[in-house]
């Protein structure tokens, strides 16, 4: 007992309100923000996809971050040891949850990589070399020497981040990037409108196409939502566990909800309008992952006037982004280090990196030397990438609902968010988690394994 008193002592925690709402946010705001949802905002009829997004955010993705957060912050441990002391028998949960970024940095570190080769590209004036035919992505990922070599920066940079802990590192840090990210994007947004044709990718964005409603749109969008918001992968418990007692639950969850919306919202002003002109009105275009991030955007930076200055400015953008994300999943599995063997921070930490050093190289090589090696079909980035999102995360999510709303019951979240005053949305939560939440979670899991968006 006296040695876990003394690692929890050792975890620190965040020194104010804000430093927490912008280090979860910045867990929140990652990649899936800046690429993949601009082009499902575009495919499932644009204002309508927004619309049903944005009342799944208040809703679906409220109840879930809610609960997270309250078990962190009332449990006061990292996730195994959360869903342990909430009930032993769940204690395989915990482990399973553990899991999820276990898998996911390293891969997400070797596309983090892959965003700082651009930046640097576009910051030594070679931009145009980045744009073409895609050959000049295909030749960097196809040779193993040069991602390597920025997969190693990225996750330096995320581990030196971590290794000065909660309070100087991930919330300075969080108080920093986050606050030049917005005002980036809101530039760049800002700029991409003046564009001529602009508006009419705008009006394609935002322009509610009820014929293009459907319930692909919703599981889209639900999809979409439980992805971005960092959920069921242990992050917001840990994160919940480095909060202050004194700080309200419920309205910082609403702040991480309106940030990572406005972020990814914003995201499609950059990408929607200014692809929208480059295809000519193309939406296939606007095509999701690598391709529209690594290819088509260049293409479009190039042709703009001043594309130097904006491709620079987008790319350093996604890097912030990408890194805000990779340093809370670090600090998830350092913090189950820390917490389950008493290992001290800096330790854990490059125990952690070197782990991600080697199983992220499986997702470096199977684009060039190890690229006929598949399993199921896959590459390794995305094997890793379909078994820890569409399989791993929805069982996390469906049977922490079961656990919260069945088994400890909704008050034992409830209790901890009234720590600061009156629960406001206590009915809608409670509904959600005992009974809506779970659906979702079975429609998310059916739809990844069955359908195809």
């Amino acid at each position: 007992m006296s040695e876990e008193k003394t690692v929890t002592a050792e975890k620190g925690g965040f020194g104010s309100r804000l430093g927490f709402i912008l280090a979860a946010a910045g867990s929140a705001v990652g990649l899936g923000n800046i690429w993949r949802f601009p082009y499902l905002a575009a495919k499932y009829g644009g204002g309508i996809f927004l619309l049903v997004y944005l009342i799944l955010t208040v809703t679906f993705g409220f109840a879930l971050m809610t609960t997270e957060i309250g078990i962190g912050r009332k449990t006061g441990k990292s996730v195994i040891g959360a869903y342990s002391s909430i009930n032993k028998h769940f204690a395989p949960l915990g482990w399973l949850a553990a899991a999820v970024p276990v898998i996911i940095l390293p891969y997400y570190c070797v596309i983090g990589g892959w965003v700082l080769k651009y930046m640097t590209a576009f910051i030594t004036g070679n931009g145009t070399a980045a744009a073409g035919d895609g050959s000049y992505f295909s030749n960097f990922i196809g040779h193993a020497a040069q991602p390597t070599i920025f997969f190693c920066i990225f996750v330096a940079l995320t581990a030196l981040v971590v290794m000065l802990g909660v309070d100087k590192g991930i919330e300075r840090v969080s108080k920093v990037m986050m606050p030049v990210l917005f005002v980036l994007i809101i530039g760049i947004g800002i700029y991409t409108l003046t564009l001529p044709g602009a508006i009419d990718g705008l009006i394609y964005y935002v322009k509610p196409d009820f014929s293009a409603f459907s319930i692909k749109t919703v599981i889209a969008a639900m999809g979409q939502l439980f992805y971005s918001m960092s959920l069921a992968m242990g992050i917001m418990i840990t994160y919940g566990s480095y909060m202050r007692k004194e700080d309200h639950l419920e309205g910082s969850v609403r702040n991480i909800e309106i940030f990572d919306t406005a972020v990814a919202f914003l995201a499609g002003l950059i990408i929607v309008p200014s692809v929208f002109v480059f295809s000519g009105g193309d939406a296939s275009a606007l095509n999701a992952g690598p391709s529209l991030m690594f290819i088509t955007l260049p293409n479009v930076f190039e042709s703009m006037v001043g594309g130097q200055i904006v491709g620079t400015a987008f790319f350093v953008l996604v890097s912030l982004a990408a890194l805000t994300s990779s340093i809370s999943l670090m600090e998830t599995v350092v913090s189950i280090i820390t917490e389950k063997f008493g290992i001290k921070r800096i330790p854990a930490c490059l125990i952690v990196v070197g782990v991600s050093l080697l199983v992220g190289m499986l997702s470096v090589l199977g684009y060039s030397n190890w690229s006929e090696v598949t399993i199921f079909g896959y590459q390794f980035l995305d094997f890793f990438d379909f078994v820890s999102n569409n399989i791993m995360m929805p069982i996390v999510a469906l049977v922490t609902c079961v656990l919260i709303g069945f088994i400890a019951k909704t008050k034992f979240v409830e209790d901890e968010v009234e720590v600061n005053g009156p629960f406001k949305s206590k009915v809608l939560y409670r509904v959600m988690v005992k009974y809506i939440c779970p659906i979702c979670m079975l429609v998310i899991l059916f739809s990844s394994l069955f359908m195809k968006l």
